[in-house]
């Protein structure tokens, strides 16, 4: 009669070994470091400007009697607040997305996935700007049709 060999719990079994990662260059891992800080960063720009927009608008009040210095006088100065507005948030969101797109195609590394979501954030940056050129053409056009 032969025994059958036993096998240990699991609770008495040594974990397998992890696999180690390869190390990286220094400037990889530096670069690595950096990208993992990315969104603090923008966190802290965006307080920061917040901050220094907001942070004066007290100490330009108007008095109780004076007139408004944000009313317009028309129509057509309001569709051109507007505008402008526009062309400028257009025009911002456009170099974020510009900026997004070079460090991923720089980042990428050869991986080919990453470096056509790199390509795409750069086309989509330039439809961005392409946007922001022609809000103005685009409020004149809405704004005949309206007259």
């Amino acid at each position: 009669m032969t025994s059958k060999p036993t096998r240990e719990p699991a609770s008495r079994r040594k974990p397998l070994p992890r696999p180690r990662r390869p190390r990286l260059h220094p400037s990889d891992w530096m670069l690595y470091q950096a990208t993992r800080l990315i969104p603090a960063l923008i966190l802290v720009a965006a307080v920061l400007a917040t901050v220094i927009v907001l942070g004066d608008t007290a100490a330009y009040a108007a008095d109780a009697g004076a007139p408004l210095p944000l009313a317009a006088d028309s129509i057509e100065a309001v569709v051109n607040n507007i505008t402008s507005w526009l062309v400028g948030i257009l025009v911002a969101v456009a170099t974020l997305f510009l900026t997004v797109g070079g460090l991923r195609y720089l980042a990428a590394n050869g991986d080919p996935s990453e470096t056509e979501k790199g390509k795409l954030a750069m086309k989509s940056a330039a439809i961005g700007y392409a946007l922001a050129l022609l809000a103005p053409l685009f409020v004149r056009i809405v704004g005949e049709w309206v007259k």
